[in-house]
């Protein structure tokens, strides 16, 4: 414990899933005072058994999407003297937690638009409803930062490659509504600086939970660390967004995905290895790589020989 947010008042949203859970453990180790949220349910018991003989936290039942809840969320936490100057905008609905665990993901052409739109309320309209209740309630009255919870799926768009024979698809209405994040947070950045708030994005990569061995192979061919998230290792970088350390930024987004890239490395002595779609296996030898190898900033040249027509060596 190193008390990094000491004098800190922590208000999470979505404080009952893996990250959540996660970012509540760690700043109530750090010395924060943490109000936690979430839908009534298993995820909101767990959270009051595990710190609820903690004097400094707190939980409040909420529902993001609805927005009587969050209209009168920030005056019900002051009048029972917490004033939050650190508030985390981080829950979210995924497909799974929409269809239901175990039942298949519909195709993109068979989306409903109820799906779509319950999906945006939950993670788009309701941050949007969080930010402008601390605008009414919370900014100008006391130095405060927003930090905004967005997903690597924000950059990088959707792997859907990696989700082939999975029991879960990338869910389109979740990455869209993470991409729409940010742009809130950049919006807000301008128009809270003169008041003393602050607003960032994190956007995490995927985090291990329970996932196969095959997906997380999967996942980690994309991931320059080659290898999925540990919950704590997001938390870290959390920490810092909600700490007076990171209180020269704002408007950012801060990448926690171990370097996702489309990008393979290897060992030049050993040649390039790659499947192509049909799972046939290509090597092309180092003596034979030369008319492969570019300078940086060279242009106008045609794929050699051989090059796989995806423009991918996954």
């Amino acid at each position: 414990m190193t008390d990094q947010l000491k004098g800190r008042t922590v208000f999470i949203t979505g404080s009952g899933g893996v990250l959540g859970s996660t970012y509540v453990r760690r700043m109530l180790a750090e010395g924060a005072r943490v109000i936690a949220s979430d839908l009534p349910g298993k995820r909101a018991e767990a959270l009051v058994e595990n710190h609820g003989k903690d004097a400094n936290f707190r939980f409040y039942p909420l529902d993001v999407a609805d927005e009587d809840q969050v209209v009168e969320i920030f005056a019900r936490i002051l009048k029972d003297g917490w004033e939050p100057n650190v508030v985390l905008n981080n829950a979210a609905i995924t497909g799974e937690l929409l269809m239901g665990a175990g039942k298949g993901f519909p195709d993109f052409c068979d989306l409903e638009v109820g799906d779509w739109e319950k999906t945006m309320r939950t993670n788009l309209t309701g941050p949007f409803m969080v930010a402008r209740q601390m605008d009414r309630d919370i900014v100008g009255k006391w130095p405060c930062t927003l930090v905004n919870v967005a997903s690597m799926y924000a950059l990088n768009g959707a792997h859907h490659r990696i989700y082939e024979g999975m029991p879960f698809k990338n869910f389109s209405a979740y990455g869209v509504s993470k991409a729409g994040i940010h742009g809130l947070t950049v919006w807000l950045a301008g128009y809270w600086a003169p008041r003393g708030a602050t607003v960032n994005t994190i956007a995490p990569g995927a985090v291990f939970n329970g996932h196969s061995d095959e997906f997380q192979r999967r996942v980690g061919e994309l991931i320059m660390l080659d290898r999925m998230a540990k919950p704590d290792e997001i938390a870290d970088a959390m920490l810092f967004l909600a700490s007076a350390q990171a209180g020269y930024m704002t408007g950012q987004m801060v990448n926690v995905d171990g370097g996702v890239s489309d990008a393979k490395t290897f060992a030049v002595k050993e040649g390039l290895t790659w499947l192509d779609p049909a799972g046939r296996t290509f090597t092309v030898h180092h003596a034979d790589l030369r008319d492969w190898i570019g300078n940086r900033a060279d242009a106008g040249r045609l794929p050699p020989k051989g090059f796989p027509k995806s423009n991918r060596f996954a």
